[in-house]
């Protein structure tokens, strides 16, 4: 291969992260743009796709990504989660019991022995529904729905 042959196959391409402009080898991988985009690792990243189809997870790790010039990136946007009918918008990937319960009861309910319990539903295919344990945490998904009930066992 020769050397303008080799030049050809690594491109410097300016592609938008969040709006903020960079530059960036092509070809690359999915761990370069989570570093070059400084996205945290409870964060995807999804590339934009035109038309009516979904837009593109890109994973993090050393898949190899072919770019082109001005493409479009975003990290996972704000969802809003509904928790007890009340609407409260999330920045994670995934939320836990405990993180679920405080934005249920910033002030705990009064009582000696209070325990909750949460259920959710119209979560993401990989948990749809069903009972969030203490220690433990789900993905979420833009409108998904938490009830959380407390109960005193004194």
């Amino acid at each position: 291969m020769s050397q303008n042959s080799a030049e050809a196959l690594d491109l410097m391409v300016r592609v938008h992260i969040d709006r903020e402009p960079y530059e960036s080898h092509s070809p690359t991988t999915g761990e370069a743009l989570y570093l070059l985009g400084q996205i945290g690792l409870h964060r995807e990243l999804f590339r934009e796709v035109g038309g009516d189809k979904e837009d593109v997870l890109v994973p993090r790790d050393g898949t190899i990504i072919q770019l082109t010039e001005d493409e479009h990136f975003y990290s996972e946007k704000d969802v809003t989660l509904k928790i007890n009918g009340e609407a409260h918008e999330w920045a994670e990937t995934h939320i836990s019991f405990e993180q679920v319960v405080k934005l249920a009861y910033p002030v705990p309910p009064p009582g000696q022995c209070i325990e909750f319990t949460v259920t959710y539903r119209d979560g993401p295919r990989e948990n749809a529904k069903g009972t969030l344990t203490a220690g433990h945490s789900v993905k979420v998904k833009n409108e998904m729905k938490f009830d959380v009930t407390p109960s005193d066992r004194s």
